[in-house]
C-alpha cells in the first residue's frame, strides 16, 4: 500500500494532473442535482478535483475530508479553510450536513469489506434527505485497456475489489439509497508506460506485489522486455455510480 502522506508532494503530477481532474469534475457535476449548496468531497487527496468541483458549483460550499495529512495540507492550499483531516468511518459531520458526498477514487482503498460498507455509511448518514452520494467503482479494473502491460500483469496476484461495482450499489442500497445515475470519464494522462509500470511497481502500486519482493522483481523483468519503454498506453476509463437518498428519509 502506498504512503499517501509520502505521495502527496508528487501526487498530482503522476496522475495526469489537471486534466485527469477536469475530467473527473465534470462527470461528478453531471450527476448533481440541481441546488446542489453544500457538498462535502471524502477522500479528497490533494484537492485538485474538490477545487473545480467548487468553480462548477457558485455560491455554493465544498468541504474537502482526507485522513492523510501530507493530502489534506495540499489540499487547504487550494480550498483555504474548507479542508478537514478525518477519517471516512467515523466523520466528524452532524446527520443529514451535506446536499450531496462524492468519493471518488476512495472505495478500493478500503482494507476489508466491512470498511468500504462504513464509508458508504458515513456517506449515507450526513447526506440530506433528496442528497446524492456519488462514488467512483470498479476502479482496478478501469486500468485494464488490453495493453501488453495488461497481459504482463495478469498474471499477478489477485487483490479483491472492495468498490466493485455489485458490491456498492449493494451496500447503497442497503442503507437506503436509490440508484440515480451512471457516467464515465477518461483519466487523462493515466496511461501507463512500460517504465512508468516498473517504477510504480517498486514503489508500492500493487499491493499483491510488496517491493523488493522475488516476485515482484519479475514482473519488473518482464515489463522491462515490453518495447516501446516510454509510450503511454490508452488512458483508463473511469465509471461513476450515483444513488439519491429518499426525500422522505
Amino acid at each position: 500500500m502506498l504512503d499517501y502522506d509520502e505521495e502527496a508532494e508528487r501526487y498530482d503530477d503522476l496522475r495526469g494532473g489537471e486534466d485527469r481532474a477536469a475530467a473527473a469534475a465534470e462527470a461528478v457535476l453531471g450527476l448533481l442535482p440541481p441546488g446542489t449548496r453544500d457538498l462535502l468531497d471524502l477522500g479528497c487527496g490533494t484537492g485538485i478535483v474538490s477545487r473545480r468541483l467548487a468553480a462548477g458549483l457558485p455560491g455554493a460550499r465544498v468541504t474537502g475530508a482526507d485522513r492523510a495529512p501530507g493530502m489534506a495540507r495540499r489540499a487547504a492550499a487550494r480550498l483555504p479553510g474548507a479542508v478537514v483531516l478525518a477519517d471516512g468511518r467515523r466523520l466528524p459531520f452532524p446527520d443529514g450536513r451535506f446536499d450531496a458526498v462524492t468519493g471518488v477514487w476512495l472505495l478500493h482503498l478500503a482494507p476489508s469489506p466491512a470498511d468500504a460498507r462504513a464509508v458508504v455509511a458515513e456517506c449515507v448518514r450526513t447526506l440530506r434527505p433528496g442528497g446524492v452520494y456519488v462514488t467512483t467503482v470498479d476502479k482496478a479494473a478501469s486500468h485494464n485497456v488490453g495493453s501488453d502491460i495488461d497481459a504482463v500483469l495478469a498474471t499477478r496476484p489477485p487483490s479483491p475489489a472492495r468498490d466493485a461495482e455489485a458490491l456498492v450499489v449493494r451496500y447503497a442500497t442497503e442503507h437506503g439509497l436509490w440508484p440515480a445515475g451512471r457516467a464515465r470519464f477518461t483519466g487523462r494522462g493515466q496511461g501507463r508506460s512500460p517504465r512508468r509500470t516498473i517504477a510504480d511497481l517498486r514503489r508500492g502500486w500493487f499491493v499483491t506485489l510488496p517491493p523488493g519482493a522475488p516476485r515482484a522483481e519479475e514482473f519488473a523483468s518482464r515489463l522491462a522486455a515490453l518495447p516501446d519503454q516510454d509510450r503511454p498506453r490508452p488512458d483508463p476509463v473511469f465509471t461513476l455510480r450515483a444513488f439519491r437518498r429518499p426525500p422522505t428519509a
